[in-house]
């Protein structure tokens, strides 16, 4: 017989070779791990512990069950190189320690203490109560989302929410799609297929996340035609590159970066009346969709949506999940016939956004509607709170935790691709004793996620992205593993 096989549980079997009877060494090797591998213990003796039968009356037991193979699998395959048979405990805590990180409620909200407003590692804007509340109200039951409830016929999606985006920016028509990135897409498909985009050599840019505006033209069926110099480009650029084969003029707002000094663009109105005059459209990418005067709280250089309407743009783009405060979308505004033509577009479907999303921007815009958004909407709760108040929280939380920390003045970034280069004066708690990035792991691994910043060796809480509804939270938190 050539072949042996050991049984290592039911119907876990393994085969083996004999080594030859000139190499005596290789047969006690056999020997001693056939032994070693009958010590590790069964799939079902596994399944009967207390914690794992715990595990599979939370979860199915076909999923825990192979959770347990998987496990044992990795097991045999160390004993292959030379380990010991594992022990039933530890092998428990490993199937507990897999199944909590694999099937845990994810995403986990956690306190955003880095001072970066529109952080998106974090998920960019929070969303405010009422919109939360619209999403699920939306979600847990049957709506009217594509019915028009007077007469009982088919609605659209896109009619509530486009007659509040044409009320707040002055646009004649309004669509929304998934993401920012997929407006600009469905833009230029539907307004220069197989023909040029005219653009700025200084916005020929890549956004963010490989976002590159050359590569949005090629997936478009567009071709780049850029102007000007990496600095400064002028209408007269423009107009000399328009010929019998352009589609569209394309201006894109530098959201995540400046270029200074010696500088030139043309404006959205000049672009614009060039654009009428030739008949072709101008698009504008202005990227966060700020929809306050962002002059009233110390903010400049960001393009707002009403403006880039009433300069003459075309077709004006822009994220929902950013200064506008809503969830993640792509909102197209401007001329009728334009937002017509993107909204038959074959695209249009593959871009749309869904029932959830849509009820919660339909909730925020409102905000804006009903002149709340400052109270409301958490980004500009954030925005639009003063250094004093800071401070006031900070003597809050410092008062419970003591000497454990400092109180400082710092700077807050907004983040997300919103107003590059600039920062806001902010307060913040200050931990400088330890190490820093300990003590910033602890943080990030509590039952509420502090996530903050280290700056100078130190770790800092930034209160101007800390809601005043989480300070008690984030001192409990800090007292809990500072004392550790």
């Amino acid at each position: 017989m050539n072949s042996f096989l050991l049984a290592m549980d039911w119907g876990d079997i393994i085969g083996y070779q004999y080594p030859s009877p000139q190499a005596p060494q290789d047969r006690e090797r056999l020997i001693y791990m056939t032994a070693e591998y009958r010590n590790i213990p069964s799939v079902s003796s596994i399944l009967e512990c207390t914690e794992v039968r715990k595990l599979s009356d939370e979860f199915s037991i076909s999923n825990v069950t192979e959770l347990v193979r998987e496990t044992l699998d990795i097991a045999r395959g160390k004993m292959s190189e030379g380990g010991p048979a594992p022990s039933i405990e530890s092998l428990t805590v490993e199937i507990l320690s897999v199944a909590r990180a694999r099937w845990r409620n994810w995403p986990v909200r956690v306190i955003n203490a880095t001072g970066v407003v529109l952080h998106t590692n974090l998920g960019r804007s929070p969303l405010s109560s009422d919109a939360l509340q619209a999403a699920c109200e939306a979600s847990a039951g049957y709506s009217d989302l594509e019915l028009d409830l007077p007469s009982g016929k088919r609605g659209s999606r896109q009619s509530q929410v486009s007659q509040i985006l044409c009320e707040l920016t002055g646009a004649e028509d309004a669509l929304v799609v998934n993401n920012n990135a997929s407006a600009v897409l469905l833009g230029i498909a539907s307004t220069a297929t197989g023909k040029d985009v005219v653009v700025s050599r200084s916005e020929s840019v890549e956004i963010g996340g490989g976002f590159r505006i050359p590569d949005v033209l090629i997936q478009s069926g567009a071709g780049l035609k850029e102007v000007g110099t990496t600095n400064r480009t002028y209408i007269q650029d423009f107009e000399k590159a328009i010929d019998e084969n352009t589609g569209a003029l394309l201006s894109v707002h530098a959201s995540n970066f400046k270029i200074v000094g010696f500088t030139h663009a043309p404006t959205i109105k000049e672009l614009s009346e060039l654009g009428q005059n030739k008949g072709i459209p101008v698009l504008h990418d202005i990227g966060s969709g700020c929809l306050l005067d962002p002059s009233r709280f110390g903010l400049t250089g960001e393009p707002v949506p009403r403006y880039s309407i009433e300069e003459g743009a075309d077709l004006c783009f822009f994220s929902g999940d950013k200064l506008l405060g809503g969830p993640q979308s792509g909102i197209i505004v401007g001329k009728k016939h334009y937002v017509s033509q993107l909204a038959s577009h074959p695209l249009a479907r593959a871009f749309r956004i869904d029932k959830m999303n849509l009820a919660a921007l339909n909730s925020t815009l409102l905000h804006y509607i009903r002149e709340e958004a400052e109270e409301k909407i958490p980004i500009w709760r954030m925005l639009s709170t003063t250094k004093h108040q800071l401070l006031e929280r900070a003597q809050i939380i410092k008062d419970r935790l003591g000497s454990l920390l400092t109180i400082e003045e710092t700077r807050s970034a907004i983040g997300g691709g919103s107003f590059p280069g600039f920062d806001m004066e902010s307060i913040s708690l200050v931990f400088d004793n330890g190490s820093p990035d300990a003590m910033g792991a602890k943080m990030r691994n509590c039952e509420t996620p502090v996530v903050c910043r280290i700056e100078d060796d130190r770790l800092i809480f930034d209160l101007r992205t800390v809601l005043s509804e989480e300070d008690d939270t984030l001192a409990r938190t800090i007292l809990q593993n500072v004392n550790d």
